[in-house]
């Protein structure tokens, strides 16, 4: 999807400022007795490894209350229901199954990536093994299309979201197909790195207001706008999120600092960085794509030479372009304005946050 010349001009700052706290704030108070009812359903042998992921207990399974999502996806299917006249009451199962998928996502791509923390402590395959991260993330794949199906809705629209979900998921998991596979090439290109976070990660953010959308009794037309206003949230997402694997902050990230250079990953401000001509880009090249272990030093050269060349500056500006395109389309919704006010704060956050 790209943004078309016919999308209006909307910036951030179009629509009364929202406290997005407030937003959070409201779904939680939505999700959080259905996420655990959910986990609820779940063999005994596996929530407790599920509800650690989520922070509810310790390793040991006391009941503790650690950091946890903020529920981005649930948010934006909930506000893209009632961005079209409807009920956020309507969409909370498609938004509890939009949160099961990206936390399967989750567990999973900690194992492939090797992850040994996730929100501050240890990472669910770290602290439980490897099968166990696994089934976990299997569980609540299974569970969300569960889920989903059973929800209130017709038939026939709870037939066509678990389809919707589907196709979200096989995006999903050729993104990350794509993902892995760039760590064995030194020629991805910009395109191909930007197709695979429309895969990976915008996927998912499409389906979450899609599925907003369509429980929430929106025309086709609205659905179709919401979708792609999902989706170039998403990439913008991704661009933020490849800026903070090596530049954010570890407190914050929860997460070591430079973490995305120490697993040698091709994403987004390295890949532009490495296509940029010059010496600095060709520089980088040399060190980062030698087969020799980086050492801490390297790692620090890397990141200052991938913002020499501009790889930095580029997925800054690449994630605003999105935006913009993002909330373009949002605006093409023709949305009810308190729900347009919610989406348009959680798009800033988007690019805005730093976790």
């Amino acid at each position: 999807m790209r943004a078309s010349s016919a999308i209006a001009d909307v910036t951030v700052d179009d629509v009364r400022p929202v406290d997005v706290d407030s937003v959070f704030e409201r779904v939680q108070q939505a999700m959080a007795p259905r996420l655990r009812a959910a986990v609820d359903r779940l063999p005994a042998a596996i929530r407790g490894v599920v509800g650690y992921h989520f922070g509810w207990y310790d390793g040991s399974g006391r009941s503790v209350n650690c950091p946890a999502g903020k529920l981005l996806r649930p948010a934006l299917t909930l506000s893209c229901a009632q961005a079209v006249g409807g009920s956020a009451d309507r969409a909370v199962d498609a938004a509890l199954a939009v949160e099961l998928v990206h936390n399967f996502s989750l567990l999973h791509d900690d194992v492939m990536d090797g992850d040994v923390t996730r929100r501050h402590r240890r990472a669910v395959w770290s602290q439980f093994g490897v099968p166990a991260a696994i089934l976990a993330g299997d569980a609540l794949l299974a569970l969300a299309v569960e889920v989903l199906a059973e929800s209130g809705a017709t038939p026939a629209t709870a037939t066509g979201s678990v389809s919707t979900l589907c196709v979200a998921l096989r995006d999903l998991v050729e993104g990350q197909c794509k993902d892995i596979s760039f760590e064995r090439r030194d020629d991805v290109t910009v395109e191909e790195c930007l197709a695979m976070a429309g895969g990976k990660t915008a996927a998912l953010l499409r389906c979450a207001c899609e599925l907003g959308a369509v429980h929430g009794g929106g025309t086709p037309a609205q659905v179709s706008a919401l979708a792609r206003f999902g989706w170039h949230l998403g990439v913008a997402f991704q661009l933020v999120d490849d800026l903070l694997g090596i530049w954010g902050d570890p407190q914050a990230t929860g997460k070591p600092s430079l973490a995305d250079l120490r697993a040698r990953k091709k994403t987004l401000p390295v890949v532009a960085a490495l296509a940029a001509p010059g010496a600095r880009g060709r520089r980088l090249a040399q060190v980062y794509l030698r087969p020799d272990p980086l050492t801490e030093r390297d790692l620090a050269t890397v990141a200052a030479l991938v913002e020499l060349a501009g790889g930095r500056r580029w997925a800054q500006t690449e994630a605003q372009r999105q935006l913009h395109a993002a909330l373009g389309y949002l605006k093409a919704a023709e949305p009810v304005a308190e729900a347009h006010e919610a989406l348009v704060a959680l798009a800033a956050l988007v690019t805005r946050r730093d976790r």
